[in-house]
């Protein structure tokens, strides 16, 4: 993928947070040299966040995000607001607390920085408008002063972004890690009135990619075709990666000797919740009839027919359990905080979404007592091969 085409959920999320008239929409304009938000002397003049994709250097390909002033005093729309900006943080992977250089730190600062120690996200501080300020008192680790309209410390606070950047979670990968050179992997990817015209979805966009960095190949197919394809191979394949949809045709036609998973279970070790999501489907089996049960997509879409969410999935639970449960759907960036009343969250893949916000759902569920699990993983254990599926425990290793 090239940097332009980076999807949003792959990007660093830097968000900007403050009081109203801080200057947060100056500073990021600044540091972006765009016009992202519109400026004015009139506070609350940004009313919801706005987000621009781009590549900041030295960070790379980045999301920022612009928020409305943390101190919305709007009787009628303040609150949720505020209430945005608050949610905005958990997709947040670096945060930015923009406040006057000219006042102390005050109730809305200090409420920003205990949600940021609360939800474990770096953060620096700009001090902004340090042009206009005649004095400047030492500042604290992690605190710059700036300037949007002379341009001091812009350059400075893009370093500091690009450090925590640096120093942030490890890398990870869908595969390139389980194959070596010259292997060859199978990509089953079903084209259905669910798959995309003229593309393939970003799981597997993105197992393509890792196999051609590894000096691996790659072969694609679609399940009809998959027998004829291995037969055709002189060696077995290193593994075979299906879409969770298939599982059952795609596990009859591979030999139990070749190790056989999905592009959903791959995507929840990727976004680091597997062993949440294997200990999360045991539940399942507990649930009484008629239990709730969240199914949670992370991308919006125009549903079809034979939806995987909406239809597959729930019949292969009702096969599964012989139960009849309580479907009820949330959708892209829409997830409840409160959970309660639920007995088990189903996510998809969530390759749309980023893994600090896929995480912080999972935490949501967990600390609430709410199983959470995800697509691949469901369909596994309801065709059950999910030991199979997760490699004999291979995936669930560190």
């Amino acid at each position: 993928m090239s940097l332009s085409s980076t999807p949003a959920s792959e990007r660093v999320h830097i968000g900007f947070f403050g009081a109203r008239n801080a200057g947060k929409s100056s500073l990021v304009n600044a540091l972006t040299g765009q016009e992202v938000s519109i400026v004015s002397a009139v506070a609350g003049t940004t009313t919801d966040a706005v987000s621009k994709s781009m590549e900041l250097l030295p960070v790379g390909p980045v999301l920022i995000t612009d928020t409305a002033g943390f101190d919305d005093d709007d009787e009628a729309l303040g609150a949720q607001r505020i209430e945005k900006t608050r949610r905005e943080l958990f997709r947040t992977d670096i945060a930015v607390l923009v406040c006057d250089a000219a006042k102390p730190l005050g109730e809305t600062e200090q409420a920003l920085i205990g949600l940021f120690e609360q939800q474990k996200t770096p953060y620096l501080i700009a001090r902004t408008k340090c042009d206009m300020l005649p004095d400047r008192p030492e500042t604290p680790p992690h605190t710059l002063y700036v300037s949007a309209k002379t341009g001091e410390g812009v350059h400075a606070l893009k370093e500091a972004i690009g450090e925590i950047a640096k120093t942030g979670a490890p890398e990870r990968f869908i595969l390139r890690d389980l194959v070596k050179p010259g292997e060859a992997v199978v990509l089953v990817c079903p084209i259905d009135e669910s798959a995309p015209k003229g593309r393939l979805i970003l799981p597997q966009q993105m197992a393509l990619r890792e196999l051609l960095d590894a000096d691996a190949s790659a072969l694609v197919t679609q399940p009809g075709q998959l027998s004829g394809l291995l037969a055709s191979l002189k060696t077995p394949p290193r593994m075979v990666v299906t879409d969770s949809q298939a599982f059952a045709q795609v596990a009859a036609a591979v030999p139990e000797s070749v190790p056989l998973t999905s592009f959903s279970i791959l995507m929840a070790r990727y976004k680091g919740f597997l062993k949440t999501a294997v200990e999360g489907v045991e539940a399942l089996q507990r649930l009484p009839a008629d239990a709730r049960i969240l199914i949670a997509e992370g991308c919006t879409h125009h549903r079809q027919c034979n939806d995987i969410g909406t239809v597959k999935l729930p019949k292969a639970v009702r096969r599964l359990t012989g139960k009849d449960f309580r479907p009820e759907y949330c959708s892209g960036g829409t997830f409840p905080e409160n959970l309660a009343g639920y007995d088990l969250v189903i996510h998809c893949g969530g390759c749309m979404r980023t893994e600090r916000e896929l995480l912080w759902r999972m935490r949501t569920a967990v600390s609430q007592g709410v199983p959470f699990t995800n697509y691949g993983v469901t369909l596994a254990a309801c065709s059950g091969i999910l030991t199979r599926a997760l490699m004999g425990g291979i995936l669930l290793e560190e």
